[in-house]
């Protein structure tokens, strides 16, 4: 199974973690907010997400399961 790196808009307060901890997947737009460039997480980096998802205080980083995957 594949995971997913999704931010919850509504919950983001712009804080910049995620992007710190995980930039090659987050970066800010001009106002300090997170843009997730690639959604689906390489095996590599998902404990850089998880360690992204967990740093967020407001719990606005979430991590999914897709159905797809080579495993």
């Amino acid at each position: 199974m594949s995971q997913r790196i999704r931010i919850n808009a509504i919950a983001c307060k712009g804080h910049g973690q995620c992007a710190e901890l995980l930039p090659e997947l987050i970066r800010l737009d001009d106002w300090g907010y997170p843009i997730v460039q690639e959604s689906e997480v390489p095996r590599e980096l998902e404990p850089l997400a998880r360690r992204a998802v967990a740093a967020c205080p407001t719990l606005a980083v979430l991590l999914e399961r897709t159905g797809r995957g080579d495993g």
